[in-house]
């Protein structure tokens, strides 16, 4: 797992090498990241200087380069502080660089250059010093680049990097470690962790079968069946908490895979068509050829209707085991399968929409069509508030569930219908921010010095508000709800299944049906259909994955779990067939998974050995 994962130093502060200020068995380490011509680094060496005020002897400081990139002046004044023969020279020209004029420039070079006192040019010890100056710029870049330091300044805190805020009171909450700090740091890093989301939903769904399997089985079940719900007078609005988390949370991780695909279609990976048409043809055969292997297994019957099940991948699970692996797995195979499972989702609640739904109520479904109208208009207006479009997909989303069709339709629907695309005009957003804040932060009868007034945080906060598009802000403060909260949740409800000896009894063509779906037919259909795509010429496979590859991402997509769980609930309403689906999704996507990490893993070991 690479540094940038896991927000680790790459390379540990040795003295010597490293620039450091303060003792060598200080009980706290910031390393910063920084360039001489980037105005962000210039502006918060004054809090580092009170930072190491504060601190003292508990604090040690360490300076490592990162030139901006394409930026000669940054590159050059690096190099030229690392011609420096002694600390006390190199950090009395760092604070020179860092604060002797407003902006970095050819002046401030050759005023340093001169109070070095470097050797005559051309010389012999030029020569030398000057090598060794570009050699230790060099490593400083390549471990800022291994430690995921992709900003100026990027600060790391004893190994960790920081990512808050640079103020004083903040710098020194994270020096610290405070409680509440250490609380911050543990959750993002855990949210940064890639199979983080299938860990959860693993513990969530060994605590529903082991409360299901426990003493406590009765009460779990009523609790899941409990009504609730808003009452008005004699009216009201009352589901059981199993359809609210099934028909309303899980509305909102489909929003939030509605948001994803349509960005990897308009501005993503997938953007162009020759790039999207391979993972679009993964996800039809991936649907496709499981729901024909069920069909011809049980061709009729009460259980006819499940052909659904195994045509469904679960997206976090498949996603978080192929980044496990690493380095062994090409990055582009990991884009390929979330854009496939990602289309695949959309297949599925397509299928729950026409296929799953109860009886049809047209005054519903013409007031959601209505909604669907408005919805498009806000679009075409360019409204760029969120609220809007937060309220109609409210509504939308109970004309839908009352209209019939399951709800979760809406979801897909509002996430298509928000704008995806920041406005035309961003250079001019961007101007007048940089000149509120200049004009608000200058000294003088015009400015306020160090303070922003409200009138100009709240043109600030507006301009925010145009430069992210909606679709980006909903997806950034949804989905990790959407991730940790509600595909958690869904679960612990759904994932409960009573492990009798006598569970599939009667059930073993249903079991049987699913398995060869997801395990045989997935990964058939994953590479059958896009061989043929590329071989008629309407996709095109990048090299940098085989198609044994292909195969193992394929059989991954065998792993249905919570989204094969979610239809099989709407398929089979009797308690006794729904159980034994679920055994068959567990024991289809385990065995998915351990083929899937088994040829990836071999695939991977041949084509090292054939590089």
């Amino acid at each position: 797992m690479s540094a940038e994962r896991t927000h680790q130093l790459d390379r540990p502060v040795v003295p010597g090498r490293d620039h450091v200020l303060g003792p060598s068995d200080a009980p706290i380490t910031l390393v910063e990241y920084g360039s001489y011509a980037c105005p962000r680094c210039r502006a918060v060496n004054e809090q580092i200087a009170k930072i190491r005020d504060q601190f003292g002897d508990r604090l040690r400081y360490v300076f490592r380069h990162k030139p901006l990139t394409g930026n000669d002046l940054a590159l050059r004044a690096a190099e030229l502080v690392e011609q420096a023969e002694t600390p006390e020279q190199f950090w009395k020209a760092h604070i020179a660089l860092m604060t002797r004029s407003p902006t970095l420039t050819e002046e401030d070079l050759s005023a340093i250059a001169s109070n070095l006192g470097l050797p005559p040019r051309g010389s012999a010890a030029a020569t030398t010093a000057a090598d060794r100056a570009k050699a230790h710029v060099a490593a400083d870049l390549m471990s800022a680049q291994a430690s995921g330091a992709l900003l100026t300044p990027t600060f790391f805190i004893n190994g960790r990097r920081y990512d808050g805020p640079w103020d004083e009171v903040s710098f020194a909450d994270a020096l610290l470690g405070s409680l509440g700090h250490r609380v911050r740091t543990a959750a993002l890093e855990f949210a940064a962790w890639t199979p983080a989301l299938g860990v959860l939903l693993l513990l969530a769904s060994l605590v529903a079968v082991a409360l299901t399997n426990s003493p406590f089985a009765a009460g779990f079940s009523a609790f899941w069946h409990r009504s609730l719900g808003f009452t008005w007078g004699d009216t009201g609005y009352q589901l059981p908490l199993l359809n609210w988390v099934n028909d309303g949370l899980l509305s909102i991780f489909f929003l939030v895979v509605g948001l994803e695909i349509k960005r990897e279609f308009t501005i993503g990976h997938l953007s162009s068509r020759r790039l999207a048409a391979l993972p679009v043809a993964a996800a039809i055969g991936g649907m496709v050829v499981p729901a024909s292997l069920y069909a011809l297994a049980i061709p009729g019957g009460p259980w006819a209707s499940g052909w659904g099940v195994p045509m469904a991948t679960d997206t976090a699970f498949a996603v978080a085991l192929i980044a496990m692996m690493g380095k062994r797995v090409p990055v582009e195979l990991r884009i390929f399968l979330t854009a496939a499972a990602i289309v695949d989702d959309i297949g599925a609640i397509t299928v729950v929409a026409l296929f799953y739904s109860s009886d049809l109520h047209s005054g519903f479904l013409v007031a959601a069509l209505a909604i669907v109208g408005l919805l498009m208009l806000l679009n075409k207006s360019g409204i760029y508030r969120v609220a809007p479009y937060a309220l109609l997909g409210l509504a939308l989303w109970v004309c839908v569930h009352e209209g019939g069709i399951h709800a979760t339709l809406a979801g897909v629907v509002l996430a298509l219908l928000i704008p995806t695309r920041p406005p035309p005009n961003l250079s001019a957003l961007m101007a007048q921010a940089d000149t509120i804040i200049a004009v608000e932060t200058s000294e003088g009868p015009e400015g306020l010095g160090h303070r922003l007034s409200t009138p100009a945080l709240q043109a600030l906060d507006a301009i925010h508000d145009r430069l992210e598009s909606p679709a980006a802000r909903v997806l950034r403060h949804v989905e990790p709800w959407s991730s940790y909260v509600v595909l958690p949740v869904f679960a612990l409800a759904n994932a409960g299944v009573a492990l009798t000896v006598d569970v599939l009894d009667g059930h073993e063509s249903l079991f049987a049906a699913i398995t060869l779906g997801l395990v045989v037919g997935k990964p058939v259909g994953m590479v059958l259909v896009p061989a043929l795509a590329v071989r008629l010429g309407l996709a095109t496979k990048p090299a940098e994955y085989s198609w044994m590859q292909v195969i193992g991402a394929g059989a991954l997509s065998g792993i249905g779990f919570t989204m094969s769980l979610f239809i099989a609930g709407q398929a089979f309403p009797l308690e006794a067939d729904f159980a034994a689906a679920k055994i068959a999704v567990f024991s289809a996507s385990l065995l998915s998974a351990i083929i899937g990490v088994a040829i990836l893993g071999w695939a991977g070991t041949k084509e090292k050995e054939a590089s």
